[in-house]
């Protein structure tokens, strides 16, 4: 059979499964919708959590970033997995213990106030519709080239399968068609890359793969360094970017992820304390099964992405690779012949002058024509091909040649990874509107029947919205999703760890910081990359010699997480001490029933 047959097939069932699962599961309460009834097992929260965690951006796009930017990509492999690491120790058992609905709640209770819970509410809109626009736009892309539509088509089909189990299962429904999600992507993760290490290097395992001899002779790594000098790009396993910024990415992917909301809130639904650090370190295990197999498919696939296309000579565009003209006619892939010498020439810089894209030809009805392109050439580059970072593990395997069947399961995959993750979000969005800011400020006295329909309402309008964003992206979506977590690191991830372990931190300092951390982050990054946004600044403004300190726009949260630190401290310092019994609150978050009399009252 056909990719697009198989394709149909391993698509088709994933789907039913989900929306099988979401008839079975509807909430019939908002303990239910926002935290599943709290009985879900460690087991299950587990497999739940690694999905919800690993997004479009952890199975489509960061192998695709490593395999580009090579050493430097790697920003993204350590910050993602240390931050889970310093969510799983730091943060989940204290907030189970809390026992609130959302992260919003948790503010508003420990800080004591309204304001506080408002702007945590703020906060998590912006992380999350920042967070959502990657998801969708990952689904898009995959649609695109597997079903044969539109991005935009599959951005809106995958808007209406994450409607059906979001806004009817809620958590109880988002969280066993995680289970179902998580099985289906590292599956699909796995099969492709142990298929290719065999083929590379005859290593069945790809995690050893990537440091062994390629059939033939030669280290994998070694051969990817000299292949990428002789194209013209830096070597596959040295770093360019600036130390201070390559720390600064670090850390903000690694504390943005102890800060966002909508994996927090996965420990609330597990019974006990005990069960959230158990579904920790369970997710851990899970997490780390497609996390150690990143690196290889990155090499993997830009090993064999050079060998179809980027020998010195450069290949005839006729006689050139099937995966490249079908990749063409989604616009992720590109070619413009700079020397009219019909060859494809791979080497460093830029093909086009931004990302090319499609245009329909207004000669042949209803089609595209691959090479009408709404950018023009970058005629200062010798390159010749554009190649988008985020197709690089769904097109490793047709670079590979692989069997039709692996190609469409990792398909499937992607878009498990990308609904799971969309629907954890949309549900934070959904909880933060109807919980926190109706339930909890603007409509206390509403029943839980009209809570659970507001939260329906409240994420069925946040699928449109992610939607919209996920249809006019701003950057891709690895790039996206960096900004939502550098946005959590400046603003959640201060004031809960401060509620947790500092009884002094009052409302004033929490709410100061956070509007302090969030907003410079926001104003930097909005700045540094307004073209995506649409906003008109001049090119000489917006270069790297302007970076504060040399950091990146990915790498800022970082500052504006010291910021939030600094200025809430200081705020503190001049206004009042919490009230006694938050204080005793916050003791009791960090210490068991009993512990201080058992350690004589210390």
């Amino acid at each position: 059979m056909d990719i697009l047959t198989w394709t149909y097939i391993l698509v088709g069932l994933s789907f039913s499964v989900y929306i099988g699962i979401a008839m079975y599961t509807t909430a019939s309460s908002t303990k239910d919708f926002y935290i599943a009834g709290g009985g879900i097992s460690p087991v299950a929260n587990g497999m739940a959590t690694a999905a919800d965690w690993m997004s479009a951006a952890s199975f489509l796009s960061m192998a695709g970033i490593i395999s580009f930017a090579g050493y430097d990509g790697s920003v993204y492999l350590m910050g993602w997995t240390g931050g889970y690491v310093l969510l799983a120790l730091l943060l989940a058992p204290y907030l189970r213990k809390f026992g609130k609905f959302t992260v919003p709640d948790f503010v508003g209770e420990r800080y004591y106030s309204q304001t506080a819970r408002v702007v945590a509410v703020i906060c998590a809109l912006f992380v999350s519709f920042t967070y959502v626009a990657g998801q969708m736009r990952g689904v898009g892309i995959v649609f695109a080239r597997f079903l044969n539509t539109s991005i935009e088509m599959g951005v809106i089909a995958g808007m209406a399968i994450v409607f059906l189990y979001a806004v009817g299962g809620g958590m109880k429904g988002i969280t066993y068609t995680q289970v179902a999600q998580y099985c289906i992507l590292i599956f699909a993760y796995l099969v492709p890359a142990i298929f290719i290490s065999l083929q590379l290097t005859g290593n069945p395992i790809p995690q050893l793969g990537l440091g062994s001899e390629v059939i033939g002779g030669g280290y994998l790594l070694d051969k990817l360094d000299g292949l990428n000098k002789e194209l013209g790009f830096q070597s596959y396993t040295e770093g360019s970017k600036p130390m201070l910024d390559t720390l600064a990415i670090t850390i903000a992917l690694m504390v943005g992820t102890a800060g966002l909301p909508h994996v927090i809130v996965r420990f609330f639904t597990v019974p006990k304390v005990k069960d959230a650090r158990s579904s920790a370190g369970l997710a851990l295990i899970f997490i780390a099964l497609l996390y150690t197999t990143a690196p290889a498919i990155a090499a993997f696939g830009k090993y064999n992405l050079i060998q179809s296309v980027g020998n010195t000579s450069g290949i005839d565009y006729k006689n050139s690779p099937e995966w490249i003209k079908t990749w063409e006619k989604t616009g992720l892939i590109a070619w413009t012949d700079k020397n009219n010498d019909g060859k494809i020439q791979y080497r460093n810089g830029k093909a086009f002058e931004g990302e090319p894209k499609l245009i329909k030809n207004p000669d042949i009805k209803g089609k595209y024509n691959e090479l009408i392109y709404k950018n023009k050439p970058d005629l200062q580059s010798k390159n010749e091909i554009y190649v988008d970072n985020d197709i690089m593990v769904l097109a490793a395997p047709e670079i590979a040649k692989l069997p039709n069947w692996v190609v469409a399961l990792v398909a499937a995959g992607g878009l498990a990874a990308a609904l799971s993750t969309a629907a954890g979000l949309l549900l934070v969005i959904s909880a933060a509107i109807s919980h926190d800011l109706l339930k909890k400020n603007l409509m206390p006295n509403i029943s839980e029947k009209k809570e659970l329909l507001y939260a329906r309402l409240s994420a069925a309008v946040a699928v449109i919205v992610a939607g919209y964003f996920g249809i006019n992206p701003p950057g891709f979506v690895s790039q996206v999703v960096a900004f939502a977590f550098g946005l959590a690191a400046s603003s959640f991830f201060p004031a809960i760890i401060m509620g947790i372990f500092s009884k002094r931190m009052n409302r004033e300092g929490a709410i100061s910081g956070m509007i302090a951390g969030l907003s410079v982050t926001l104003v930097y990054i909005i700045f540094f990359k307004a073209k995506l946004f649409g906003i008109p600044v001049p090119d000489a403004w917006i270069t790297p010699n302007h970076y504060f300190l040399g950091i990146s726009p990915e790498g800022f949260g970082t500052i504006g997480m010291l910021v939030n630190f600094g200025v809430a401290w200081l705020v503190s310092s001049f206004t009042p001490a919490p009230p006694q019994e938050v204080q005793e609150m916050v003791e009791n978050i960090r210490y068991p029933k009993g512990a201080k009399e058992a350690s004589g009252g210390h």
